[in-house]
């Protein structure tokens, strides 16, 4: 029995492959246009128009327009209509979904079946169960909220987020808050930031056009993935159990020969994108790019970008979508931001922008002095944002996955800097000598010819070719490249515009109190703030490499922060000046930041904890066995060799006396150091307080992980091929 499963096990990793490469691509047809059928099965504006009371019609886009509130009796007429439309397509169930701080999306099921006596039933689904949920938020992280007695967690309707139909589910996107009111999900902290934003920059752009009265942030998401055959996934406990593995040499060859970034998709990654695809038009996901990235059997799609809650909404659907359709086509969609040691990580680029009601994009240059001036103004303030906020937007793209990531293989570092080109380098160079007051005719001619002028020519050709920064102007959009590929978009995109209306309304301040006191004019008084923005915010600006010592050297001179580790950089999340960017703006307040900080950190702590249990299975259980089989064969081998040799076997044995002795050693380095790791772990278990706790887990348990692999790594190269139970790197990349 015993022979039986050692023979199984070495031959899982083999059955996987066999597996793998038996699989055929799954036909996917498309009979209908995709125009034709994107937003099918969401309940926007043609679909309410047909449903709905033209009073229900009316309040909806009120509400997602305006924000304003529904009533309850339009409410009623407005879950008619939707449950209507929702049987007429084949749903059965109802459900309120939502993005509790579980980083994944969280959903309940209820029937529209009601029986109503005498073996009767209806179907019923009114504005009660519309507007609001009571659903047992018992096990959702809350950061210390409420207690688990106080079980009580709201989902309230989010009508600015259209509903849509998953299988046979209408699934209504909403907020998730405790009974104490404070937010206990993603979505709610966004919509409050997105407020916010919108209210200080119709105020400014009140100095250029009287007729703005709305101001929308937008998002464009590109989504980077890795595709790996489902057998050979599950070969790999370490990718079971932590989404990326945690041992593994890199093969021969891996990217360094750039044969996969944009080259012919595999067949069956291909079906499997045509299939998501058309899932996505179906629930109105606007994706339009898909293409291989760097790493082997590394992808991205990315949508057209959309109003940010949506996109956030929408990307956060794609990610459950990319797993179910993955199953279809026997994949496992990983989303660790680095799976694969040695290789290229995946991100989540955020294209963050500012739009107003009358179709002008604040960080696009326009065709006039006057426009070019209100993109000045915007895009100055932008980067003064980041300037003074570095450290809490470090700290919103911070987990223990992305930590690996960042600095590594491609990836933008910790250190939080803006690109903008040299051209707009030069310009804002020019901005630093404008006059301090008043400004004389010829100045104001010169500004407006030779400065704001000339704007929409030099972005012309303001490709950005620094890959490597976090936080880049890219034409009419600033591209936060640091955002990890698991991530929920609502964290950065919450910051940022956070930031931006605090910046904005200072800048506002700023420019009425040079105009009310110093009897400047509008644009002098305007030219005169950013002139001095400018000058603030220079050590934020970088166009270098981010990569090395020498800019971690000038990064400190400049007083930038260098977190590197997700508990250093939470840290700023909890700081007075973060609590009260947050409290005033009326975002979060202390109660809610804190409970982020103490979630986030929790969950640090226990991915470690995961990953620590995993690696110390894998190395003792998988990998030291078999390296002890191996090494008594050789064993065997040397006896063979001193019965037939005698004494002079070793001239005929010493490599394999050699590998005996390289096996050993390795080991028992790996033992050693799964007992320290183990120890170590122990000792951290029993601190009380979070941040001791996760600095612990960080810089006590962690650095085992390395040495483990290290030496398990040097394993795999000394084991026969034939007896190694875990796929290998070149596996798992390029088996297609």
């Amino acid at each position: 029995m015993e022979i039986i499963k050692k023979q199984i096990m070495s031959t899982l990793r083999f059955y996987a492959i066999k597996e793998t490469l038996n699989r055929k691509p799954i036909k996917i047809e498309e009979n209908e246009r995709r125009s034709e059928i994107f937003g099918s099965n969401v309940f926007n504006e043609d679909t309410m128009r047909q449903y709905l009371t033209k009073e229900a019609f009316v309040s909806v886009m009120d509400a997602m327009q305006n924000g304003s509130k529904i009533s309850r009796y339009v409410a009623d007429h407005i879950s008619t209509g939707m449950k209507e439309w929702a049987i007429s397509k084949g749903a059965t169930h109802y459900t309120h979904w939502f993005q509790p701080l579980t980083g994944t999306t969280a959903e309940k099921h209820d029937a529209f079946f009601e029986p109503i006596g005498n073996g009767r039933a209806i179907e019923k689904f009114g504005g009660g169960q519309l507007v609001q949920q009571e659903p047992d938020a018992s096990s959702f992280p809350n950061g210390g909220i409420r207690n688990t007695f106080e079980a009580r967690g709201y989902t309230a309707w989010d009508p600015t987020s259209p509903a849509f139909i998953y299988g046979t589910t209408l699934c209504i996107p909403t907020v998730f808050v405790a009974y104490t009111g404070e937010a206990l999900d993603y979505k709610t902290p966004l919509l409050r930031a997105l407020q916010a934003v919108d209210t200080a920059a119709v105020d400014v752009c009140k100095y250029f056009d009287k007729n703005v009265k709305k101001v929308n942030a937008s998002l464009g998401w590109e989504q980077e993935y890795f595709l790996v055959d489902s057998a050979l996934a599950a070969s790999r406990p370490d990718i079971v159990l932590t989404g990326r593995t945690m041992l593994g040499h890199s093969p021969a060859k891996g990217q360094q020969l750039d044969d996969h970034y944009f080259g012919t998709i595999p067949t069956r990654a291909m079906q499997f994108m045509r299939d998501l695809e058309t899932e996505c038009m179906l629930l109105g996901i606007p994706v339009k790019t898909r293409h291989n990235e760097v790493a082997p059997n590394q992808f991205e799609l990315a949508p057209v970008y959309d109003e940010a809650n949506l996109a956030v909404d929408h990307n956060s659907l794609l990610m459950d979508l990319m797993h179910k359709v993955g199953e279809r086509h026997h994949f496992k969609v990983l989303f660790h931001e680095k799976p694969y040691k040695g290789v290229n990580g995946s991100g989540k680029h955020n294209n963050w922008s500012l739009t107003t009601d009358t179709g002008v994009n604040l960080f696009g240059p326009g065709k006039t002095p006057m426009s070019n001036l209100q993109f000045l103004t915007f895009f100055i303030n932008a980067i003064k944002a980041v300037n003074d906020h570095e450290e809490i937007i470090r700290a919103a793209i911070a987990s223990a996955s992305n930590d690996h990531r960042l600095g590594a293989n491609e990836a933008p570092p910790a250190i939080v800097s803006v690109f903008i080109g040299e051209q707009l380098t030069n310009v804002l160079n020019e901005l630093q000598n404008v006059t301090n007051g008043k400004l004389s005719p010829e100045e104001k001619t010169d500004l407006k010819l030779n400065v704001v002028g000339k704007i929409p020519e030099i972005l012309l050709d303001n490709t950005d070719r620094n890959r490597t920064s976090p936080f880049a102007f890219t034409g009419n959009k600033f591209e936060f490249r640091a955002v990890g590929s698991k991530a929920n978009c609502a964290n950065p995109m919450t910051v940022l515009n956070t930031i931006m209306a605090r910046q904005l309304i200072d800048f506002k301040a700023e420019v009425d109190a040079l105009i009310e006191k110093e009897s400047l004019k509008k644009d002098e008084a305007i030219f005169n703030v950013l002139r001095e923005y400018i000058k603030h915010s220079q050590n934020i600006l970088f166009e270098g490499n981010g990569y090395g010592e020498a800019w971690e050297k000038e990064a400190k001179r400049r007083g930038l922060s260098n977190n590197k580790t997700t508990p250093e950089a939470l840290k700023a999340k909890i700081s007075e000046k973060a609590i009260k960017l947050f409290e005033d703006l009326g975002v979060m307040n202390r109660v809610e930041s804190e409970a982020r900080y103490e979630i986030e950190m929790e969950d640090y702590v226990m991915r470690i904890q995961i990953e620590g249990r995993v690696i110390g299975d894998i190395a003792r259980n998988h990998v030291v066995p078999v390296a002890v089989r191996y090494q008594n064969i050789l064993i065997k081998n040397v006896k063979g060799l001193k019965e037939i040799y005698g004494d002079d076997f070793k001239k005929f044995g010493q490599e394999q006396l050699n590998l005996i002795e390289d096996i050993s050693e390795h080991i028992a380095s790996i033992n050693s150091n799964v007992t320290l790791m183990i120890n170590e772990r122990k000792i951290a278990n029993k601190i009380g307080e979070i941040d001791k706790k996760a600095d612990a887990y960080c810089n006590k348990v962690k650095p085992f992980f390395d040495d483990i692999r290290y030496h398990c790594d040097k394993l795999e190269l000394l084991v026969d091929d034939e007896l190694w139970p875990l796929t290998k790197y070149r596996e798992l990349l390029f088996t297609k």
